[in-house]
């Protein structure tokens, strides 16, 4: 490889990237934009579900047990009412997502130790939202009860009757507030960089041959493997432009923790880049024209990432099939990465098959994107 050759192809598509003021745009206004959009509006967190009260009980018990539905954050009581036909009428109207019914020996049960039923009718037509509310509902009225006994218990164990029961001490790791946002934040950032790293490649040779640049390139002394570098270099330097946005983004708009090492994390992107920015060039190669590579980045890129890196959905949820498949969305294994690097402050021995993994895929892509470009040329 001829180091001057390689660095004459990276000026000339620089200069082509700051003449095209849409690549720019592609490269740093797309990144920000997606992280305000996604970083606001995705989330899997549920709170102030709206629900209607029927207390029957009307008692100091009912109310501090309602006290602990609305005070959890989970709930917010919009309206009370003394019948089912208008909490159905309000579900089916939209007016709120859950109607609360407390029965009437609701506190004459508790004292004497009996058991209780509280009745929740939830709006099942958003599952997602629905299971959340049976969830939060089934730990408040645990704890309730919990803290209800204990109370009982402890009377009793002053009096010298009875031992105090068994607790169990829980402690949330990496995520003690259960925020989504810290989970969705760093799979965001794989999700980004793998899109807008193939879109900003995708129209660098087919941009060439539909402006008849292309058989002047094919006529000089450059070798394929001096002008997939030589190109790829500036995106490279965007990529990395892009990274250190949605980091900074991450740390200070969204307030995400990073426990882990920046210095793993650039070099594990650095890898990663190189993979999708050969995706993107690859797609350029074999594309008829620029409108097609665009569609073919966007859509071979974007859809394989968000569904099959289990940014949104689990990878242990998927059918078998398609958990194999996921293994070759590089994505996938960037996510596992950065969330491991984020939230738990991973070093490289507990990051090491996925990273090889990034390498195998960055190795592959670019070696068939060389090839497909040295047919071209010839």
């Amino acid at each position: 490889m001829n180091i001057s050759r390689t660095i004459a192809v990276a000026r000339k598509e620089t200069r082509q990237i700051i003449r095209d003021s849409r690549s720019l745009y592609l490269a740093l206004g797309i990144p920000v934009m997606l992280m305000f959009l996604f970083g606001y509006a995705l989330s899997l967190d549920v709170d102030n579900i709206p629900m209607a009260v029927w207390d029957q009980d009307r008692s100091p018990q009912s109310r501090e047990f309602l006290d602990r539905m609305t005070s959890s954050g989970y709930f917010t009581t919009v309206m009370a009412t003394e019948s089912y036909s208008k909490i159905v009428s309000e579900i089916d109207s939209n007016g709120i997502s859950m109607g609360l019914v407390i029965p009437f020996d609701f506190s004459e049960n508790l004292k004497k130790g009996k058991p209780t039923t509280v009745q929740a009718l939830i709006d099942g037509s958003d599952s997602t939202r629905a299971g959340l509310a049976i969830v939060y509902l089934e730990n408040i009225v645990g704890t309730f009860e919990l803290d209800f006994k204990n109370e009982a218990l402890t009377r009793q164990s002053m009096a010298g009757r009875v031992n105090s029961p068994v607790h169990a001490k829980i402690k949330l790791m990496y995520n003690p507030e259960l925020q989504s946002r810290n989970n969705i934040i760093p799979g965001l950032i794989a999700i980004i960089m793998m899109v807008i790293a193939a879109l900003l490649t995708s129209l660098t040779i087919v941009r060439e041959k539909e402006t008849g640049t292309l058989e002047q390139l094919i006529s000089t002394p450059v070798k394929s493997n001096e002008l997939i570098v030589g190109k790829l270099i500036p995106y490279f330097a965007l990529g990395y432009v892009d990274l250190l946005l949605v980091y900074l983004m991450g740390q200070y708009v969204f307030q995400v923790p990073f426990r882990g090492s920046l210095l793993v994390m650039f070099v594990i992107s650095s890898i990663f880049l190189v993979g999708a920015l050969s995706v993107g060039f690859l797609i350029s190669v074999v594309a008829k024209n620029q409108f097609f590579a665009t569609q073919l980045a966007l859509l071979g890129t974007f859809l394989p990432t968000f569904l099959l890196s289990g940014f949104v959905f689990p990878v242990s949820n998927m059918p078998y099939v398609l958990q194999i498949i996921t293994y070759v969305v590089p994505a996938r294994q960037l996510i596992t990465i950065l969330r491991a690097i984020y939230l738990k402050g991973a070093g490289v021995e507990a990051i090491i098959l996925p990273t090889l993994l990034l390498i195998v895929f960055g190795f592959f892509v670019t070696t068939l994107a060389a090839l497909k470009l040295k047919k071209r040329l010839m």
